[in-house]
Formats: C-alpha cells, sequence, structure tokens
C-alpha cells in the first residue's frame, strides 16, 4: 500500500468515525442533534414544485458511493 492509499484509507477511517460519533451523541437523551436517519429524512422531503430534488440528491449520492465501491 502507498503512502496517498494509507492516507486516503485514514481519511475514510476518519469520517467513518465522526458519522459513528454524531450518532452515539444524537442517540443520547435529551439531545437536540438529529440522528443521520432524520437528516435524510429532512432531504428527502426536499421539493422544488413538483420536482423532488431531495430525493434525486440522495439517489445520485448513493449512486456515486456504489460506483466507487462496488464497482471495482
Amino acid at each position: 500500500m502507498t503512502l496517498a492509499q494509507a492516507g486516503i484509507a485514514a481519511a475514510f477511517a476518519v469520517a467513518i468515525g465522526l458519522f459513528a460519533a454524531v450518532e452515539v451523541a444524537a442517540r443520547r437523551e435529551g439531545s437536540r442533534v438529529p440522528t443521520i436517519g432524520e437528516v435524510c429524512g429532512v432531504v428527502m422531503r426536499y421539493r422544488v414544485g413538483p420536482l423532488p430534488v431531495g430525493r434525486i440528491a440522495m439517489f445520485g449520492f448513493w449512486w456515486w458511493l456504489g460506483w466507487h465501491f462496488l464497482a471495482r
């Protein structure tokens, strides 16, 4: 593994750790931090006129994620 690959792997590990920390903080009793599921729900409800922009954005994000991690 090259140094660049190790750095990228470390960055993804940090990002996953931050997501986990936010989720743990959000699930504490009395917390005002929204869970990741609640944030996704708000994004999914976003519309511009009749166009469900939030759903299209979520679909695009999951497509991008799958393309980069599952297509190889």
